[in-house]
This record gives structure tokens, C-alpha cells and sequence, in this order.
């Protein structure tokens, strides 16, 4: 078995690690493999300069800031594995810095803008029931698309009103509750559409494309990209913009931040103090805005 094939395979036997999580190792490793090769060189040749050149040849492409460093850290990890069963005597990558990454700008809908992109879907064929569900439940839960993704039809509780989201990477759960309107969209998706849509009725998916089956995370992303210029919204909407503005929104309104943490399923509460911190810029840049000597 190839090195590479048996760092995957530690990663999915050894640490548990999701199918998302060893596919984004694949995507790094096999990169820097094809990098090497088109240099003359293979894991076991790699110096550290080559570590360097790659990291520089990342960048030249384009790459983002955060990009460039999840593929050193998938590199420094490959590594870290062949050191410790004797195949390497050394890291290569275990020098190379990460470069510092810009502060993040949040990408955040308004309520108007919410209400717009939700309203798109139209019409009562099973494709449009399903996806007015979709757009309601992403904004109404603060789910991730790969989490929205995941779900399976035993993970909605119709009669406690909630949504039950497993982390793959912890394996610990959470419950999120859900209002009025997201419930009787996403209760007609799974009596009318989600029956007409699914071939197998074994099918454990919440949410199939037309071919039955779960739809992906790059089906749910072109979904929503879809709706966003249909909708007229000009704002670069990502996977994690609902997620972002659902989130603020409830920040907004009220909402205890510790709670808010445990419906996004962060770990750490400086994570969600990221919202808190956002909205305290945007007031003081509206406060200074407004001013009549600004």
C-alpha cells in the first residue's frame, strides 16, 4: 500500500476521522504529491526547501491565506505519521510557517435580504417544496450544509419540534428547536415531496436530490448560490452565510451567547464571541457614521 493510502487509512481507523475530514487530507496530499513528481521528487526524497517551494507555488496559484495553511497542516500531519512508524527521520514541513491570515469580514445578510432569498423558490412541484425547506431550516438551525447534509429523516422530531445534529468529529449531539414556519415547510417536504423524490423507501437521507438520493454538500451549495442571484443579492453568499446571519441575527434579538454556542456546536466560546465582536464594530461604525462632526 502506498504511504499516502496508509496515512488515510490511519485517519479513518486510528483517529476516527469523518469521511469530509480524510477527503480534505486526500485533496492536500495528492496535490503536493503531483508538486513533487512534476519536480523529480516523492514523499520519502521531500526536504524542506521542497515544502517551501510548494507553500510558494500554492500561493502563486492563488490560493487564500487559509487554504495554503490547511494544506501545510495536512503535510506536517502526512509527515508526522511516516516519522512516527520509522519510514522518514525527519518533518519537512515541521519548520515551515503558516502565514498570518487577514481579519475575517463576516458576510451577513439583513433580515430583508433573508426574507427575499427565502421567498425564491416557488412554486408546488416537489423540487421547490424541497428547497424552501432547505433555505428555512439552514437560517432557521445555524447549521452547517455538510450537517444539513448528514441529517437523516430520523433526525427531525415532528412532534418535540426539533432538529437532532450529530458532530461527526465529537460524536456528541445537540437538539435545536424549531419555529412555527420551518416546521410545517419542512413537514410538507417529508409528506409530499421527499416521498415523490426518494427510490428506495429505505432511504435514510432528510434531504435526496432528484435521483433519490442524499444530496451533497456541493448540491446544497449550488442551491442556495442559485437563489442568491435570483434573488438580486449582490453580497458573495457562501455555505456559511445563512450560518453567519443566523447567528447574528439572534444576537441581535436577545439571544444568550452561551446558548447560542451550544446550537452552533462550537467547542469554545472566543469561537461565537466572533459574532459578538462583529456586532459591537458595526454599531460603533454606525455610531461614528451618524455623528453630526463625523
Amino acid at each position: 500500500m502506498d504511504l499516502d493510502e496508509l496515512f488515510f487509512l490511519h485517519l479513518k481507523q486510528d483517529r476516527c476521522a469523518s469521511d469530509n475530514t480524510v477527503q480534505a487530507y486526500k485533496n492536500d496530499i495528492i496535490c503536493f504529491n503531483r508538486y513533487l513528481s512534476s519536480n523529480g521528487k516523492n514523499f520519502l526524497s521531500a526536504k524542506i526547501s521542497d515544502v517551501e517551494n510548494f507553500k510558494t507555488f500554492l500561493k502563486s496559484e492563488g490560493r487564500a491565506v487559509a487554504s495554503v495553511s490547511r494544506s501545510l497542516s495536512s503535510v506536517r500531519a502526512f509527515y508526522n505519521f511516516l516519522l512516527s512508524k520509522s519510514y522518514v527521520s525527519e518533518n519537512p514541513a515541521k519548520t515551515i510557517k503558516n502565514d498570518k491570515p487577514k481579519d475575517k469580514v463576516l458576510e451577513v445578510l439583513s433580515s430583508d435580504e433573508i426574507d427575499t432569498l427565502l421567498m425564491q423558490p416557488s412554486g408546488s412541484n416537489e423540487k421547490a417544496v424541497r428547497d424552501r425547506a432547505i433555505l428555512e431550516l439552514l437560517y432557521a438551525t445555524g447549521l452547517k450544509v455538510s450537517e444539513l447534509a448528514a441529517l437523516d429523516i430520523t433526525d427531525y422530531n415532528e412532534t418535540m419540534s426539533f432538529i437532532r445534529c450529530r458532530d461527526s468529529s465529537s460524536k456528541k449531539e445537540r437538539y435545536i428547536p424549531l419555529y412555527p414556519k420551518a416546521k410545517k415547510l419542512l413537514s410538507t417536504y417529508i409528506s409530499v415531496s421527499r416521498k415523490l423524490l426518494i427510490c428506495d423507501s429505505d432511504e435514510k437521507a432528510l434531504f435526496v436530490n432528484v435521483s433519490g438520493s442524499r444530496m451533497t454538500r456541493q448540491g446544497l451549495w449550488k442551491i442556495i448560490k442559485y437563489y442568491a442571484a435570483e434573488a438580486g443579492i449582490k453580497k458573495d453568499i457562501t455555505p456559511k452565510t445563512l450560518r453567519h446571519s443566523f447567528a447574528t441575527h439572534l444576537l441581535e434579538n436577545g439571544a444568550d451567547v452561551m446558548q447560542l454556542k451550544d446550537i452552533l456546536g462550537h467547542a469554545d466560546i472566543s469561537t461565537t464571541n466572533i459574532y459578538v465582536d462583529y456586532l459591537k464594530k458595526r454599531m460603533a461604525n454606525s455610531l461614528i457614521r451618524l455623528h453630526p462632526h463625523a
